[in-house]
């Protein structure tokens, strides 16, 4: 006889959320958004459907939309100009960048909401890499300048959260030294912590045409078939000062979120990615998957992994079907 029946515990729609392990809402949420220069204006990217670039005034229409929604949290990306790329990034921290420029009127407009700015050279590189170079090398140590730098003027355009991506060693505790010196202690640091140097970001390459102009980023972004270093970044970023952690991608990584949960108290953030995104959208479009279903399964996952926070392009989409849940 069968004393132990799971089956039990799955009879019904009722019991099944009475015993769901793992839950997700719009709160939960970063909604990436991609800035252009222009008035009015907003173009479909087309590796990513329903995904686009916006204008500042069409961004804040957008989120606005979200808000609604449930969304509370953006990440805005910016679409640089070639003519303002240099060695330096010096466009990062111009006062009138347009980077600088969204963070301003999106939180005059949206006091509430959270923003989350990327601190990284590439956008604004000539030569499309997270540091300066020098005879065909990235040079890590003089680079933390400028992104501490970046990150102080994004701070004073309102940036809630400031979030190197750029994979340099030390840039954490640089940041954190140069945001408290300027006197912004209370903005927090998302670190993204385990960037791997993965195939599964040329959609958002394409969005911000920010590939490099030459080689790749192996030797700064982390080997994919690692999954111990991540613990060594993970805990020199919690030593440096981190607030939030991240690993990016998401899916392809969902071991090393776990092992990040497993091990660090602080929020484990996770970065699903455009090629992730794309993939999904792509086999929807061929009738090959359910796509909302598969959203949905994908995102749960995430969270199940060990994410407390997900950075997604289907944050818009989820919010809305989640009001039908």
């Amino acid at each position: 006889m069968l004393t132990r029946r799971p089956r039990r515990n799955r009879k019904s729609a009722v019991i099944r959320d009475l015993v769901q392990e793992t839950h997700i809402a719009p709160r939960d949420l970063i909604y990436p958004l991609f800035i252009m220069e222009g008035e009015n204006q907003q173009t479909e990217i087309k590796s990513m459907p329903n995904i686009y670039r916006f204008t500042i005034d069409r961004a804040l229409e957008e989120i606005a939309e979200c808000v609604e929604l449930g969304v509370q949290t953006f990440a805005p990306f910016p679409i640089v100009l070639d003519g303002l790329k240099d060695k330096y990034a010096t466009e990062s921290y111009h006062e009138n960048s347009l980077y600088l420029r969204a963070i301003r009127e999106i939180k005059q407009q949206f006091a509430d909401i959270c923003i989350v700015s990327d601190v990284a050279m590439d956008p604004y590189s000539s030569a499309g890499h997270d540091g300066i170079i020098e005879n065909g090398k990235i040079l890590n140590d003089e680079t933390l300048e400028i992104l501490a730098r970046m990150a102080v003027a994004q701070a004073e355009a309102g940036a809630d959260i400031v979030a190197p991506s750029d994979m340099m060693d030390g840039r954490v505790g640089y940041i954190r030294k140069e945001l408290d010196d300027a006197g912004f202690t209370d903005v927090s640091i998302m670190a993204y912590t385990a960037k791997y140097a993965s195939a599964f970001y040329g959609p958002f390459r394409d969005a911000l045409d920010s590939a490099p102009r030459f080689g790749d980023k192996k030797t700064y972004q982390m080997n994919p078939a690692n999954a111990r270093e991540a613990l060594i970044e993970a805990q020199l970023d919690f030593e440096e000062g981190a607030d939030f952690m991240m690993v990016k991608p998401a899916l392809p990584y969902l071991d090393v979120i776990r092992s990040l949960r497993d091990n660090f108290q602080t929020p484990i953030v996770a970065y699903n990615v455009s090629g992730e995104y794309a993939m999904i959208k792509a086999a929807a479009e061929r009738g090959w998957i359910d796509g909302e279903r598969a959203m949905y399964e994908t995102l749960l996952s995430i969270k199940r992994a060990g994410a407390d926070i997900v950075l997604t392009y289907f944050a818009k989409e989820f919010a809305q079907m989640y009001q039908n849940m």
